[in-house]
């Protein structure tokens, strides 16, 4: 059963998003016999993409018109159902971020395919072909059988691990035929951030709540995320106050991430915060409160004074990095 797996770019730059994808579907293939194709869409170095050989792809299909270099969904949508026909997939895999989430539902309509949104496991194919995902904000778990000869799936970043091995994938031209018109709405200005990981991606990230009182507080948390190295996050709350911008709002309504480790200073840990992370491997809360919610979901929880307690911790990560420099 071919395997085509669409794989979102920034500028040529692949993220561990496309790796996991294309790992994802190089599982599916080995579980029912096929080859894994990707399609890129837009401007891209031919080197790297011969280079996502490296995590299962066989073959690269790249549409390098220029218009894609914007995103379209409407019209990435049409192309990668154009790319799946091309190759014959029966399986189509993309990342569920804001890309795959535009673009999934495109290409399913367009192959009349059946969809499963936010995947969190591989399929079973012992019986049909049955995945696993997230329900009522994740706190429950649905096994979805997708029946129609076409299958869509988009999995949820940082679930599934990557690996890389050697291996380089035959860079193809692809050509599909999309009406200008399509391209009718064009993108005037796109801000992104810059110089730090994005929630996303992140492995490691520290969040704070309404218990840090203040913007002007914040400096203990980005000492203790420099230290860390991770990524700064905060709750609803703190973004509608305008006390850390809003692309850091992690929740029900914000950003939804998956990270290694998740540290909650000054949240209570209402359920719309809680179903943005917890997918988290590890969470660590700091609230003064004893009977935060929070802690209920917690792997392991400090109750105390935050302006006590984190600039001893961020001391003790230092300490830790200089001994094993």
């Amino acid at each position: 059963m071919s395997v085509l797996v669409f794989i979102d770019h920034n500028q040529g730059v692949f993220k561990k998003k496309a790796f996991e994808a294309i790992n994802y579907a190089a599982e599916v293939a080995q579980k029912t016999g096929g080859d894994v194709t990707a399609v890129v869409l837009g401007s891209a170095d031919a080197g790297a993409l011969g280079q996502l050989g490296q995590y299962g792809a066989k073959t690269v299909l790249h549409a390098s018109d220029e218009r894609f270099n914007t995103f379209n969904a409407n019209a990435y949508g049409k192309a990668v159902a154009a790319a799946a026909q091309q190759c014959g997939a029966k399986v189509i895999v993309c990342s569920f971020d804001v890309a795959g989430k535009a673009v999934a539902p495109i290409v399913a309509a367009q192959l009349k395919a059946g969809l499963a949104a936010g995947v969190v496991d591989y399929p079973q194919t012992d019986n049909g072909f049955v995945v696993k995902k997230n329900v009522f904000s994740g706190k429950a778990f649905a096994f979805v059988k997708i029946n129609t000869d076409i299958k869509v799936v988009s999995i949820v970043p940082n679930t599934f691990a990557v690996k890389k091995s050697d291996g380089n994938a035959e860079v193809q031209a692809l050509t599909v035929s999309i009406p200008d018109s399509v391209f009718s709405i064009q993108m005037k200005e796109v801000n992104k951030v810059s110089g730090q990981v994005p929630l996303s991606e992140a492995e490691l990230v520290v969040s704070g709540g309404r218990g840090l009182k203040g913007p002007e507080n914040w400096g203990i948390l980005e000492d203790l995320a420099g230290a860390l190295g991770a990524s700064l996050a905060c709750s609803r709350p703190v973004a509608d106050s305008h006390w850390r911008p809003h692309h850091e709002h992690v929740g029900q309504t914000g950003g939804t991430i998956r990270p290694n480790l998740y540290l909650a200073v000054g949240i209570s840990g209402a359920i719309q915060h809680l179903a943005g992370v917890n997918g988290s491997q590890t969470i660590v809360v700091i609230n003064k409160d004893p009977e935060a919610p929070f802690f209920k979901a917690a792997d392991y929880g400090v109750v105390g004074d935050a302006f006590e307690i984190v600039p001893k911790l961020t001391a003790a990560v230092k300490k830790f990095k200089e001994a094993h420099a």
